[in-house]
């Protein structure tokens, strides 16, 4: 895990066109996603997985590189080969407000999975991208979409 300082902002910025650029300004500021990105899916925006099958997704997904970044603060890392990477091993702090909205996003922005400070109501979440920029979550040949909640 290498640190990569300051690239918070940009790599919110990236999450935010792969995986809300399909709302519209408008939209994004009805569910606040400048507060948090993990409420496209709290306000069902997307399909996702959430709660034990957005840990199994995580665990499951084919992962190689990929970014690790929060909200509310600018620190990041990149993993190079993160195929063994499993949710334990993030950087993810319960009880604090600097670290509990944690984001795991693959570096081609193909999947992406959240931990948030509302942990014991909201998420984590996990999704993913169809070619062509459709979200959806697969897991071998089954499509998954759950109902999602507001904080």
């Amino acid at each position: 895990m290498k640190e990569i300082p300051k690239w918070g902002t940009y790599l919110r910025g990236i999450w935010r066109d792969a995986f809300a650029g399909h709302l519209s300004a408008e939209e994004q500021k009805e569910i606040y996603l400048d507060s948090f990105l993990w409420h496209l899916c709290s306000y069902q925006q997307v399909s996702c997985l959430e709660k034990d099958e957005a840990i199994r997704a995580f665990h499951e997904q084919l992962k190689k590189k990929c970014t690790i970044f929060y909200q509310l603060t600018n620190e990041a890392f990149l993993i190079q080969n993160a195929a063994e990477l499993t949710m334990k091993e993030l950087p993810y702090e319960e009880l604090s407000w600097d670290y509990g909205d944690l984001y795991v996003m693959d570096w081609e922005s193909k999947w992406t999975f959240m931990i948030t400070h509302e942990h014991d109501e909201l998420g984590p979440y996990f999704m993913s991208k169809l070619p062509g920029g459709r979200k959806t979550n697969i897991i071998g040949n089954t499509h998954f979409a759950t109902q999602g909640r507001h904080d």
